[in-house]
């Protein structure tokens, strides 16, 4: 076999090993070699797995017919739990806490096929929207070293661009699989909520915005991926609505004459770059070319009050998730386990009114009924999936001013002061410059995805399509039609 196995996707490689034209172990060790060879650089992967990976290899069934058998993967280090393998979730809080048990994605990734051979980068518990943790340092985007990866799967999408592997684990609370996916010019799909496990240690995540799946170079392998993880968890408090078919059989499958909405104003508060605005011009004038309607609408809502409702209940959950973290280690955190603004989040959430989390709750719930009708008249709806291009490295850090602020609040319990002086305001204001278009969608529960179409100055640009609840597959449909009209497989950063 030839060395240029990472220019094939998941299902490629798990295509050479069923023919035995590869190995498991060739693969495995050659993803070793890629990620010791580009990792200083990039500083994607945190935690290795290479000897547990090189046993597993050489024991492969390669007549087991598992999708993915024998294919090298890494796994996002947050959420999914792997039985014996620290879990840091990017704090200095738990940065030596290893996991007792496999999560049941983790075991349903084990089932497909997949050979986890490290894990991932995160921003501390999942929180931003870019890679940055104290504890490892900051992920860099493959396509330039100065740029962010963005978060929260930013260690994920760069690795699969970089070509350490074809396909990696992530998880999507806010866009956290979509925003770095568009940073790094890969493909990244959030499913219906409720469609992957979160057992057996939870219920839902994020009041249920939470969720997880892949980030790949291909559409196919996350819709097989999809096809694997999917499906009953036991004592989940909701599932996703059944597919009518195989997630795999949408891809290639004729979409039809499909009418699409689009928009290139924010849904949240924030300005749109010009480069933004031209991918998704650009993408409806593709979609058009396809035999598509393109009609230029967006849902009306509040968006001023949706941003405010969602880091009401981000802090709420972030105090909760420092209150896990405690739990696990066995003893409260320290002046220094967690960072300045995860602390200073976290005393906010403990000074929020048990009555405004509930309230800001209700309205988010209560944002799929304003917008359900609306999208009735749409097949997909399509936007920019940021409202700039990747952002320099340390473009989120609190400004010198806000940092001060930030180690007194930590050391005191200032969380009500904060609150009413409307700093939550403030902040969500800031969070969403950025991220306008992908948090809603985890609101709403609905599937939506990012597709790499569009580049500028040398930056991936990405697009992001929203589907019906419960209809991944015509986004599945929509997205393959668009990946063989605008194939992005064969762009690939510049090596490291």
């Amino acid at each position: 076999m030839s060395t240029d196995d990472d220019r094939h996707d998941a299902l490629g490689l798990a295509e050479l090993v069923r023919t035995r034209a590869a190995h498991p172990r060739e693969l495995v060790d050659r993803a070793i070699a890629r990620i010791e060879r580009g990792n200083p650089r990039l500083n994607a992967v945190i935690h290795r797995m290479y000897e547990v990976a090189r046993q597993q290899a050489d024991a492969v069934d390669v007549t087991s017919g598992a999708p993915f058998v024998g294919v090298p993967f890494l796994a996002k280090d947050l959420v999914s739990t792997w039985a014996g393998e620290r879990q840091t979730s990017g704090s200095r809080l738990t940065a030596e806490w290893v996991a007792p048990h496999d999560s049941e994605l983790a075991r349903r990734f084990r089932a497909a096929g997949v050979i986890p051979v490290g894990k991932t980068n995160t921003p501390e518990l999942g929180i931003v929207p870019v890679t940055e943790p104290l504890l490892h340092g900051p992920t860099r985007n493959p396509w330039n070293l100065d740029r962010t990866c963005g978060g929260s799967s930013g260690g994920s999408a760069a690795a699969v661009a970089a070509g350490f592997v074809p396909m990696a684990s992530g998880g999507d609370g806010g866009g956290s699989i979509r925003i770095p996916s568009s940073c790094c010019g890969v493909f990244g799909l959030k499913p219906t909520r409720g469609r992957t496990p979160l057992g057996p240690d939870a219920g839902e995540a994020w009041q249920g915005c939470a969720i997880e799946h892949v980030i790949t170079r291909s559409v196919r392998d996350s819709a097989a991926m999809l096809d694997a993880t999917h499906g009953e968890d036991a004592g989940a408090p909701y599932a996703a609505p059944p597919p009518k078919r195989r997630f795999a059989e949408e891809v290639g499958a004729p979409p039809g004459k499909l009418r699409i909405a689009f928009t290139k104003a924010a849904l949240l508060p924030a300005d749109v770059d010009p480069a933004c605005v031209r991918a998704v011009e650009d993408a409806a004038t593709l979609l058009a070319s396809l035999g598509h309607e393109l009609v230029e609408s967006h849902p009306t809502f509040d968006g001023e009050q949706v941003a405010v409702d969602f880091l009401t209940m981000l802090v709420g959950e972030v105090a909760a998730d420092v209150a896990a973290s405690e739990q696990l280690v066995g003893r409260k955190a320290r002046v220094g386990d967690l960072e300045p603004e995860t602390a200073v989040l976290a005393r906010m959430g403990h000074a929020v009114p048990a009555v405004e989390f509930a309230l800001a709750s209700r309205r988010l719930r209560t944002l799929s009924r304003h917008i359900a009708p609306w999208f009735a008249g749409f097949d997909a709806f399509l936007t920019p999936t940021l409202a700039q291009p990747p952002l320099a490295i340390g473009a989120l850090k609190p400004k010198a001013a806000e940092a001060v602020v930030m180690r007194v609040a930590q050391r005191l319990p200032i969380g009500g002061v904060l609150h009413k002086l409307g700093a939550l305001d403030q902040m969500a204001a800031r969070a969403w410059a950025f991220t306008p278009f992908t948090a809603v969608w985890n609101v709403t529960g609905q599937p939506a995805c990012s597709l790499p179409l569009f580049w500028d100055g040398g930056l991936p640009i990405g697009v992001q399509l929203v589907g019906r609840f419960g209809d991944e597959a015509t986004l599945f449909r929509l997205a393959s039609q668009l990946e063989v009209a605008r194939p992005w497989k064969d762009r690939r950063p510049p090596p490291l």
